[in-house]
């Protein structure tokens, strides 16, 4: 993987990497960038970091996040982007799980002093060696026996050439899933870059992007700025996302935006400042991280965007998709056909068989792009077949032309705005709320995110009934990311269970659909 940003380095070194940015804007060369990381990568040379080593980062959209990516590339590393808007709790499990020898982390961002987050877990952490620290300018108090990433960039660049294996780990991201806990998703050198080449041949005419999609997020990774290398095309990233702006900053820099996660583009379109010039530009977006309602693609092709959907996961990061130049039914209504190189299955979850056409069945996957396991190896074991099919616990229909439409999902994920959100954390939350007997927590259509995190609870008996606002309230005072706060409450009386005396989740999805 090293290799290949090198060369495309080295083919246009000039093209311009923005940052829109109300704290943090810079303007560097890919050149400039690439040098600071030759200079990142020989100062974790000197500090005996090296292949196969793990790196953690958890940072903004900014350009250092860039630098610190290609020089853990260089030398090997086994890379761990961390959301930047992740807690404590999810940090520390991380770092744990991964054996980070190396921490790079912003001081803080938005609403989270992530040193202060660090403190709280740094003595637990045998491995983590050291912690690099990218100043963001905000005052607060240092976290001591911690680099300044700043000062890195004064050390002698990294000369010498590193044996690289491809199908050695490259990155591991960590995604939430049906378990409380995240699941680390190792990527090889040679899936991830069969996935950037992949990605990007599925628009090959696509313009230069602004993307707010965070490069700590597989989606962000790819769109924010690796399939813009292998473009050639300037990379321009936002670190926070404002519609205004974004609007602004399209017609200034005449770019595109809103590919990726559905709400960027639908927050867009329903922006009062939106116009024809707008739509001009964008001309095409590519659309899927969380259910893609056929409705919002059928507005954007009336409003001059050539819209197309596509179905992947960190796992297997682009499974089907459709062209700019297939039928509107097909890229507008469907989630696409199987992509070059993926193979694709439709099983029934009772006798294993494939499916026939327009029958219901759970999605099996192989391909280049897909995944060599998880961190934990006995969910590896639970999640392929013996001869290695991916079971990725989502439900579809293959139409008669071999266009997949994805119906449900085996796996308990709220997709919202792009990011999967588990709802057995959710639900471990509320469960140590004292008046909560019993809940579940499930996914409900929503026009903009996608999907949002709905919880159906059962009191206690005697318990006064309280509304979604001290639920919230409940849940920050309990630890639980903001982003992660069920936004729809159904207090119930009983639930629908089976046999056994599971909640039948299912029938509360449903009452949902229905409204």
């Amino acid at each position: 993987f090293s290799s290949f940003i090198e060369a495309e380095v080295r083919a246009q070194p000039d093209r311009r990497v923005s940052v829109w940015s109300e704290t943090h804007p810079s303007r560097h060369t890919v050149r400039e960038l690439y040098d600071q990381a030759l200079r990142l990568a020989g100062a974790f040379d000197r500090r005996g970091i090296a292949a196969g080593d793990v790196v953690a980062y958890q940072t903004p959209n900014w350009a250092e996040a860039i630098s610190v990516l290609w020089a853990g590339f260089r030398i090997g590393a086994v890379m761990v982007p961390i959301v930047h808007h992740y807690g404590a709790r999810e940090v520390e499990f991380i770092l744990r799980q991964a054996g980070a020898k190396v921490l790079v982390t912003v001081d803080r961002f938005g609403h989270v002093d992530h040193l202060a987050n660090l403190a709280t877990m740094r003595d637990t952490l045998d491995r983590l060696e050291h912690v690099i620290v990218l100043r963001s300018g905000t005052p607060g108090p240092t976290l001591a026996g911690t680099i300044a990433l700043g000062d890195l960039l004064d050390e002698q660049p990294l000369t010498r050439n590193v044996d690289i294996d491809p199908d050695l780990p490259a990155m591991v991201g960590y995604t939430s899933g049906t378990t409380a806990d995240p699941k680390g998703v190792i990527h090889t050198h040679r899936s991830l870059l069969f996935e950037v080449r992949q990605c990007a041949g599925m628009d090959p005419g696509a313009r230069p992007l602004l993307s707010a999609s965070p490069i700590a997020h597989m989606t962000g990774m790819l769109s924010a700025h690796l399939m813009a290398l292998l473009r050639g095309q300037p990379i321009h990233l936002t670190d926070k996302w404002n519609p205004t702006e974004a609007l602004r900053i399209i017609l200034a820099e005449d770019i595109a935006g809103g590919t990726g996660a559905t709400v960027f583009l639908t927050d867009l379109l329903d922006h009062p400042g939106f116009t024809p010039e707008h739509a001009r530009r964008i001309a095409s977006a590519g659309l899927g991280g969380s259910p893609v309602p056929t409705a919002v693609a059928e507005r954007a092709d009336a409003a001059g965007i050539t819209t197309y959907r596509s179905y992947g996961s960190t796992e297997h990061p682009s499974i089907t998709g459709s062209r700019t130049d297939e039928p509107r039914a097909k890229r507008c209504g469907t989630d696409g056909h199987a992509l070059e190189g993926v193979d694709l299955r439709l099983v029934d979850l009772d006798t294993g068989h494939d499916v026939a056409s327009g029958v219901p069945g759970e999605i099996w996957t192989r391909g280049a792009d897909l995944f060599a396991g998880y961190s934990d190896p006995a969910l590896t074991a639970l999640a392929f077949t013996d001869d290695g099919w991916y079971r990725t616990g989502d439900v579809g229909v293959l139409d008669e032309d071999g266009y997949l439409t994805i119906t449900d999902r085996v796996s308990d994920i709220i997709i919202r705005g792009g990011s999967n959100i588990s709802a057995a954390e959710i639900e471990e939350a509320l469960m140590r709320l004292p008046d909560v007997a019993e809940c579940a927590v499930v996914a409900a259509p929503d026009p903009r995110l996608g999907e949002r995190a709905v919880a159906f609870i059962r009191l206690r008996a005697g318990v006064a009934p309280f509304g979604l606002v001290e639920l919230q309230r409940a849940l920050g005072e309990a630890g639980l990311p903001k982003t992660k706060w069920v936004e729809g409450l159904h207090l119930v009386e009983n639930f629908p269970r089976t046999p056994s005396g599971k909640i039948r989740k299912f029938v509360l999805r449903d009452e949902l659909q229905r409204g």
